[in-house]
């Protein structure tokens, strides 16, 4: 059985989501599980996607609830490893937008001329993952404000390994530049206008062509959070070959190397420099340098690859490095022009930067081991749960034989693993003759709901000998479930007590929060008007009412929990109403042995909740069924 709130609480939830199709929440729980996994293991969406569907594929379940297994898994805050939870504000690399003109350079920005820019913490570096996987020149620009708040300046805060300065810098060397010390005639334009308008309104806005230094360029801008999402173009209305090939470069983020081992010279390409965050003028990395920037653990893997280069072969192999502090993935495609002993000449190679991919497929590899034990860990409490929820509740075989009553019950279990719930029941003769009948629901799932579900059965069994008032053993439940709320908070429960003397058929029941027996008269069924009584472990000094109903040869009674009418894709008044459908109809189809007909026909409405069923019919001291009364009436 799932959490349950107050039977009454419950209507307007369950109303809310009366009319939404199944298939549109299936839908809803996929596109949230792969938006959680796109974000947390910063892939791309159809990354997340694909790797969802093969999930589903290669463990034979259905997607849905792949994706609700991510849900649980990953729907938490994603803490940092100074405490911080990271809130990542909506995000679209469609919406990449741009600084005013081109190149910025470092800037420490004026002293004391403005406030000092608002940087949200964390979110940034996210943009910065992004911005480092794009081609062209972008950049988050985060707004300085004035005393009085005004736009006062724009400090970069991300940007895009394409973003250079005049000076030479790029990437992130400009974070912490500042637009009025790379261009301070912008701060007195049209277009600082239309950026202080974007932060404003939010509406983004495109600016240009216009000249700059000699060249022409347009500029887009978003609004990203708290900042602008700008990016800046350069016209050229007669590109070079060479500019193509560098445009190709910087959309595959990869460069390209040639040595020559006959004259010594080494040549790289420009975008080789950005992969390797190097200043050109430098010039390319010797062998000693590059091989210092390696990871240690991917040493044998170097070393294989030289083996096969010296072999002769092409070498296509990915190894990481360490720059600036941080790792990057490096996929090299090499090969050489050799003379007629095989020895090389001329090494030329492809290195390509593939850190964004690598990253994913290992994070994504992270969650999939960690939804692989949290399974295991669920079906495991789940066996648990099974066991001693048979322990506790054996259901029998066929219908008890009770004085003046013939009763049968039914359990549902939940169709999800994991979900085994505190749905209980109890029927049994008392000393004094009359029957004591009982259903309830524990709120939660797994052991702790078995184990609470086990206390309240035969803390009933215990109290029944004392008193067999049914409001006064709700009272004592009550308190007991207080109790153990204390010890286990928001512990909380449902029940019916019910006690029906034989000789008057008399039927005395109290209720704690619970959805109304059903009552079959005359091949008609409605539900009883319910006591009052709140739920139990909710008020400790609670007290619970009794009604009292006549029961009559030919009446069935339908006592249940909530899983048999509840269903988050319809109103709890659909549920109930199918309910009593099913009982009219099982009653009209087996008159005489309406107890199996009618537990042959009940389904649960909700698969994700247990359900437990206790139906029950008078009989006489002449016969145990109906055949009698049906000859004579």
């Amino acid at each position: 059985m799932g959490g349950r709130q107050a039977y009454i609480e419950a209507v307007e939830s369950l109303r809310t989501a009366a009319n939404r199709p199944a298939e549109d929440a299936s839908r809803a729980v996929v596109d949230r599980a792969v938006g959680l996994l796109a974000g947390r293991t910063r892939c791309r969406l159809t990354d997340a996607h694909r790797h969802l569907l093969r999930m589903s594929a290669e463990q034979h379940r259905d997607l849905a609830d792949v994706a609700a297994g991510v849900i649980r898994l990953l729907d938490v805050p994603e803490h940092r490893t100074d405490g911080a939870a990271l809130l990542v504000p909506p995000y679209s690399a469609a919406t990449a937008a741009p600084p005013d003109a081109p190149g910025p350079a470092p800037a420490t920005g004026s002293p004391g001329a403005a406030a000092p820019a608002c940087r949200p913490e964390g979110w940034p570096d996210v943009v910065q993952a992004v911005l480092d996987a794009m081609p062209g020149q972008h950049a988050l620009l985060i707004p300085v404000r004035d005393a009085a708040g005004r736009l006062a300046d724009l400090e970069f805060a991300a940007t895009s390994p394409e973003a250079a300065a005049a000076d030479g810098r790029h990437g992130r060397g400009l974070v912490g530049s500042r637009i009025s010390m790379l261009f301070p005639q912008t701060l007195v334009t049209a277009r600082w206008l239309i950026y202080e308008r974007v932060l404003d309104t939010g509406a983004p806005a495109e600016i240009g062509p216009f000249d700059h230094a000699g060249d022409r360029y347009s500029v887009r801008a978003h609004r990203l959070g708290p900042g602008l999402l700008v990016t800046w173009e350069q016209h050229d209305p007669h590109p070079a070959e060479s500019d193509r090939i560098a445009a190709t470069e910087r959309l595959g983020n990869l460069g390209w190397g040639e040595w020559d081992l006959v004259s010594g010279e080494v040549r790289w390409s420009e975008q080789l420099y950005r992969i390797y965050e190097r200043d050109p003028a430098l010039g390319p990395l010797a062998r000693e340098e590059s091989e210092a920037l390696g990871v240690a653990e991917d040493l044998p893997l170097r070393l294989a690859a030289a083996e096969a280069f010296q072999r002769g072969e092409q070498v296509d192999v990915t190894t990481r490095i360490r720059i600036n502090g941080r790792i990057k993935h490096l996929r090299s495609v090499v090969d050489a022009v050799r003379d007629g002993a095989g020895a090389p000449l001329r090494i030329f190679g492809i290195v390509q930067d593939v850190t964004a991919r690598e990253t994913s497929v290992q994070r994504l590899a992270e969650v999939e081991h960690q939804l692989a034990e949290q399974r295991r860990s669920l079906a495991a409490e789940h066996e648990l749960a099974s066991r001693l929820q048979q322990i506790i509740l054996p259901i029998p075989d066929g219908p008890l034989a009770l004085p003046g009553l013939k009763v049968a019950v039914r359990y549902l279990p939940a169709e999800q693993e994991g979900m085994v719930g505190g749905d209980w029941y109890h029927a049994a003769a008392l000393r004094d003759g009359s029957v004591l009948l009982a259903v309830g629901d524990v709120a939660g799932h797994g052991t702790q709901a078995a184990t609470t579900m086990a206390q309240l059965r035969h803390s009933l069994r215990a109290l029944a000998v004392t008193t067999s008032d049914p409001g006064v053993l709700l009272g004592h439940l009550n308190r007991l479930t207080c109790d153990l709320d204390e010890e286990t908070p928001e512990t909380a429960a449902t029940a019916i007590v019910a006690r029906f003397e034989p000789a008057r058929r008399r039927l005395t029941w109290a209720q704690a929060g619970h959805p109304p027996p059903l009552l079959s008269r005359g091949g008609r069924t409605a539900p009883l008007p319910r006591p009052t009584g709140p739920m139990l472990g909710v008020v400790a000094d609670a007290e619970y009412g009794c009604a009292v109903l006549d029961l009559q040869i030919g009446d069935v009674l339908l006592c249940y929990t909530d899983g048999l009418v509840e269903h988050r894709s319809r109103g709890l008044d659909d549920g109930l109403q199918a309910v009593i459908r099913t009982v009219d109809e099982a009653v009209a189809a087996a008159p005489r042995q309406p107890l199996a007909e009618l537990l042959s026909r009940l389904r649960r409405a909700n698969p994700d909740d247990d359900t437990c069923v206790l139906a029950v019919r008078p009989i006489t001291g002449e016969t145990q069924d109906l055949r009698h009364f049906l000859r004579t009436g």
